[in-house]
């Protein structure tokens, strides 16, 4: 009986003990890096949704002074402020800009951003803007003094605040 459970014994750490190699030609996966295509300013806003420029245009059409809708849309910067980058002009067609402003002045935007693609979304707007006003936005994207002066009378402009950005 002893020499049967020495045998048994000697059996069962013989084959649990063996270790097989396993030759593997598995690689192994490789992560996935995913770059950020867009910078964010603002609120955290996602670019899907978003209206082209020709139709935030066609929105902006059926507003009169005074009425406000809330959108989203992509256009690229035509013009930032140059000092701090607290407004910018974005185009939604070849001859019409939105003036954006950014929600309670709590962000503002690269000063060399301009010609960059931006996912903007926030609250349109008609509103007119007064001769001081556009005289001193003039200043900010550093018109020369002829140019302010030209500034003679108000203008009703395509207006918007925007709460989020994103840079591409």
């Amino acid at each position: 009986m002893k020499n049967l459970i020495i045998l048994f014994c000697g059996l069962f750490l013989t084959f649990s003990c063996k270790t097989e190699k396993k030759e593997t030609t598995e690689t192994p996966e490789k992560e996935e890096v995913v770059k950020l295509a867009y910078a964010s300013f603002g609120d955290k806003i996602s670019k899907e949704g978003a209206l082209t420029k020709e139709e935030a245009l066609a929105k902006y059409s059926s507003m009169k002074p005074g009425d406000t809708i809330a959108v989203k849309f992509a256009s690229e910067i035509n013009e930032v402020c140059s000092k701090k980058g607290c407004w910018m002009k974005v185009p939604v067609s070849d001859s019409e800009e939105v003036m954006v402003r950014f929600k309670d002045y709590g962000f503002f935007m690269p000063l060399d951003s301009k010609g960059k693609e931006v996912v903007i979304e926030g609250k349109a707007f008609i509103k007119e803007t007064s001769v001081e006003e556009l005289q001193h936005y003039a200043e900010d994207a550093g018109k020369s003094k002829d140019e302010i002066a030209k500034i003679t009378e108000s203008k009703k402009e395509l207006a918007f605040v925007a709460n989020g950005v994103l840079l591409k």
